[in-house]
């Protein structure tokens, strides 16, 4: 009989244990999945929790219902602006890029490492797609243009569709089910559920913003609640109509999120925990479905090879192939090509074979698992580094500022806190002179520890916290003001940053 006050105890220690490795991952520039996936391993089998867990059917559901809330926090806290100019090559990379990448590593897996036609398709499939929360985890601490943010930000959320299709494709004939009609027949497939779910995605998300914008709910909580819900709704909805959900609920969650909705800071706190319940849930599961001390050389030695391939051979060609027609410069491209990090998504998709019952499914997750453990250590923590050499260091985002928002219900305003980071042009300047709009006061700076109501002289130093009540109407405006003084000083009164 399960012990439900165990069950309990046991999930909020794993929880706490989680979050707290989260932020000692933070501090090395180690992306917390790998944590998350280490604790698994620990109350797994080989790991002092001895708990057994070998359901591949349960864990590929679960293994997509979190993809799902992933994708849908992603698009959630995107910023349309960054993204914008450069989604056409963003949408190339996740397309044509995942194509050249599948097809070099399908010619690597069945020349070089021998694997049947369809496994070595299966192989480039699952390993070529980048992970939205390993690349937006890690380049949080890394101060590049926002373009090439933005770009890697958008490839992220939208390459998993089409390499969900394909690896459900290659998963199914390398398990020997027969696929109707040739490769061309199966390619106008894929591309029409790819196009379909970007149209539905996007069809959702305008009724979506109609629909909140226009309710009136009896809770500000449920907002957050309704507008999640919505997202995922354009996932069911579009899976129905056999198209591609992923990129359903990604379309769908960026228009949301970029929508002017009710509560908007508090939905966006609100997604980013579920983000997080979803990544630790997902990567405790998978370390639990990992033994390691079943890992054999042979798949450590096939793992390591197609990593080395598709790191310094694969990624970089696909790279240089789809953004050549851009002029991005090359030493942008070799940022891109390192910063592709991997992460839940092919361990997650490594549950495919195994639930198809393909032979020797656990030899190719055990693959794909040493694959996304050593090299996300070798590319995350060396992300800064690369960009300092470079040359691609964008110092007005490294004196840029995070400004997080909670709403002021009973007064229709929002309360901002700001903290000044070392280097930005924020410090110095008194707090009469932010210029700020009107009716929008710093309330309180928070200086070692000690708060005080500053006067209008005060001078902002390094490691301020400050707290600023905004009207929700000019909220937006108060931000851009604060990001152009933490970039220009007191010359954003004449003169405003040009975007990066």
């Amino acid at each position: 009989m399960i012990d439900l006050d165990v069950i309990l105890l046991v999930g909020a220690v794993v929880l706490i244990i989680a979050i707290l490795a989260a932020r000692l991952g933070s501090g090395f520039g180690l992306p917390s999945l790998l944590l998350f996936l280490g604790l698994g391993m620990l109350l797994g089998t080989d790991g002092v929790g001895g708990i057994a867990f070998d359901d591949a059917d349960l864990a590929h559901a679960i293994g997509f219902a979190a993809l799902v809330l992933i994708l849908a926090e992603g698009g959630l806290t995107t910023k349309w602006s960054e993204i914008r100019p450069v989604i056409g090559p963003a949408l190339v990379l996740a397309t044509l890029g995942i194509v050249v990448s599948v097809a070099l590593m399908t010619a690597f897996g069945y020349y070089v490492l021998g694997l049947d036609l369809w496994v070595a398709v299966l192989l480039g499939a699952v390993v070529s797609p980048t992970d939205a929360a390993a690349v937006f985890s890690v380049l949080r601490h890394v101060p590049v243009p926002h373009r090439l943010r933005g770009m890697l930000e958008a490839e992220s959320g939208l390459n998993d569709a089409p390499t969900v299709l394909l690896v459900t494709l290659a998963s199914g004939l390398a398990a020997g089910h027969a696929a109707e009609g040739g490769p061309a027949t199966i390619a106008v497939l894929a591309v029409l559920e790819l196009v379909g779910g970007l149209v539905i995605g996007a069809v959702m998300g305008w009724i979506g913003v109609q629909f909140l914008r226009r309710v009136a709910l009896p809770s500000s909580g449920l907002y957050p609640l309704t507008t999640l819900g919505w997202a995922v709704l354009a996932y069911g909805v579009t899976s129905a109509a056999h198209a591609s959900g992923f990129a359903a609920v990604y379309v769908c969650a960026v228009l949301l999120g970029n929508a002017q909705l009710p509560h908007r800071a508090a939905t966006r706190s609100f997604v980013e925990g579920i983000g997080w319940i979803a990544q630790i849930g997902l990567f405790v599961m998978l370390g639990l479905l990992a033994t390691p001390s079943r890992v054999t050389l042979q798949a450590a030695l096939v793992g390591g090879a197609a990593g080395l391939f598709l790191t310094f051979v694969a990624r970089p060609l696909s790279v240089w192939i789809c953004l050549r027609w851009f002029k991005i410069r090359l030493r942008e491209q070799a940022f891109l090509s390192w910063a592709g990090l991997r992460g839940a998504v092919p361990i997650v998709l490594a549950t495919v074979p195994l639930a198809d019952g393909i032979e020797n499914g656990l030899f190719f997750f055990d693959v794909v698992l040493v694959f996304v453990v050593v090299f996300t250590c070798l590319q995350a923590p060396t992300l800064p580094f690369l960009a300092r050499r470079l040359g691609l260091v964008d110092d007005a985002v490294a004196r840029d500022v995070e400004v997080e928002a909670a709403p002021l219900d009973q007064i229709a305003a929002d309360l901002l806190q700001v903290r000044v980071p070392a280097g930005s042009r924020l410090a110095g300047i008194e707090v009469g002179e932010l210029r700020l709009p009107p009716n929008t006061v710093v309330s309180l700076i928070i200086r070692a520890a000690k708060p005080f109501n500053p006067a209008a002289g005060e001078r902002i130093k390094i490691g301020d916290e400050l707290l600023i009540v905004s009207p929700t109407s000019t909220r937006q405006l108060a931000e851009d003001r604060l990001h152009e003084l933490a970039r220009a000083g007191r010359l954003a009164r004449w003169r405003r940053q040009p975007s990066t």
